[in-house]
């Protein structure tokens, strides 16, 4: 597994509880206050601010506990899990390194009764990561310095918006002249009614004439007046449809937003690399380039819960093939298969068939809904189309079961490490405007969940 290997960190300034109303003002003295050590000089963010939309109270829980240290920034990477596993082993659970319900439950129950003790961590606890807990917000700080405001939504009765400050830097050891590049740190907690009602306020805390993103880490939510604001003031909007609690009506959402011209990633289309490529490869050799024309026939497993990998990849394929949806069907099978049925007609009206079928697993993976393996086929039996892709965790004895009168290629599409949540968002942090390509796969997408919906 790779391992990630920031900088030390040094603090500017630990997490300090202020009033909204002094955020900007704090910030600044912060700043003038900073003592220069050994010739270095602090750059203060310049580069892009970063809204993080944290709906999940799980890393506030393990900061307030102690097993958590630094900025709450909604990033759920390396140091979080280390926190998580941390705190499995002290109330001896199972240590997976995963937010587990059973942990969630223990964690909201310890936090109640620590705070009727008061004997919850101080929000200024020192800031000491070790090497194998460095995460994300470390990787961005080393490169580019940027302001990332995290909004936690806090669940009870609206007591208004609280708010923290603080400022780390990664120490670059290539000069010992050169200057700390730091990232700050902005945390606003409270009930999303009360988030929504400082709407003006948070946008005011970007930086001005400097990009703006915005991570969405829940479900598109567009009667909700916080989700529009941000929606239409970032230069970016990121989901990650791995994680929709209705991924079909979710969907359709983002097909919406897309409509109405609105900048979009997924970080889920990250984990379609592979995919593509491979298939794109399988008809590179010059005499295969126009056997892709003949497949009429896909086939497409996926971790059953969320289809959202396979209607995208389907989405992606017919867009470069130029396929038109005509119908989609649902079936339950026997073994606890989801069969999702969609026919298309080519440019030259010829039918085409896919199926996409939801495959019950007993040990699932940490992406719900990841692809397993697939398989393009053609009823022309003298084309030489067939291809056949497969997870190296999966195999494709499904698709090898199939059996068929055509000679198959056969890949294996390896796990990649950087399709990890947070190594997808640094990539995307570094992109800027549309993804035409993401844009015309999720524009065929929401055309065949269109027609799904319809049925309904």
């Amino acid at each position: 597994m790779a391992t990630t290997t920031s900088p030390p960190i040094v603090s500017i300034q630990a997490p300090k509880d202020v009033s909204i109303e002094q955020i900007e003002a704090e910030l600044s003295q912060m700043w003038q206050g900073y003592n220069q050590e050994d010739g270095q000089a602090a750059t203060r963010a310049t580069t892009f601010s970063l809204l993080v939309f944290e709906p999940d109270p799980s890393q506030q829980l393990l900061s307030a506990l102690g097993f958590y240290s630094g900025p709450l920034d909604g990033i759920s990477g390396p140091r979080t899990t280390a926190a998580v596993e941390a705190a499995q082993k002290a109330y001896e659970m199972e240590v997976t390194g995963q937010i587990t319900p059973e942990l969630k439950q223990k964690l909201e129950a310890e936090f109640t009764r620590a705070k009727q003790e008061g004997k919850l961590s101080s929000a200024a606890a020192s800031f000491a990561p070790d090497a194998q807990a460095a995460g994300l917000a470390d990787e961005i700080a080393a490169t580019s310095p940027c302001r990332i405001i995290t909004l936690c939504v806090t669940p009870g009765e609206d007591e208004g918006v609280e708010a923290q400050v603080s400022a780390y830097c990664p120490l670059q050891k290539q000069k010992k002249q050169s200057n700390l590049i730091c990232c700050e740190y902005i945390t606003l907690r409270g009930t999303a009614e009360a988030l929504e009602r400082v709407g003006g306020i948070i946008s005011a805390l970007t930086i001005s004439e400097l990009p703006k993103f915005l991570w969405w880490k829940a479900t598109p939510e567009p009667n909700y007046g916080l989700f529009k604001r941000l929606v239409k003031e970032c230069d970016r909007t990121i989901f990650d449809s791995s994680s929709f609690n209705s991924p079909e009506a979710d969907l359709l959402q983002v097909g919406k937003l897309l409509e109405e011209k609105k900048p979009l990633a997924d970080l889920n289309w990250g984990r379609l690399a592979a995919w593509q490529e491979l298939t794109a490869e399988a008809f590179d050799p010059p005499e295969r380039r126009s056997a892709i024309l003949e497949v009429d026939r896909v086939t497409v497993d996926y971790e059953k819960g969320n289809l959202s990998q396979a209607i995208v990849y389907l989405g992606w394929l017919g867009s470069r093939l130029q396929w038109n949806p005509v119908s989609f069907e649902r079936e339950q099978q026997d073994g606890g298969y989801d069969i999702a049925r969609v026919k298309f007609t080519s440019a030259n009206q010829k039918e085409i068939e896919a199926e996409l079928a939801g495959v019950p697993v007993a040990d699932a993976g940490e992406i719900l809904g990841d692809l397993m393996s697939l398989r393009l086929s053609s009823t022309n039996l003298e084309a030489d189309c067939c291809t056949v892709l497969c997870s190296e965790t999966t195999g494709c004895m499904r698709m090898e079961a199939g059996g068929g009168a055509q000679s198959c290629r056969i890949q294996q599409v390896t796990p990649l490490f950087d399709q990890k949540t947070d190594t997808l968002l640094g990539q995307e942090l570094q992109r800027w405007g549309s993804d035409v390509l993401y844009e015309e796969s999720m524009t065929l997408a929401y055309q065949i969940l269109s027609l799904a919906n319809q049925k309904n």
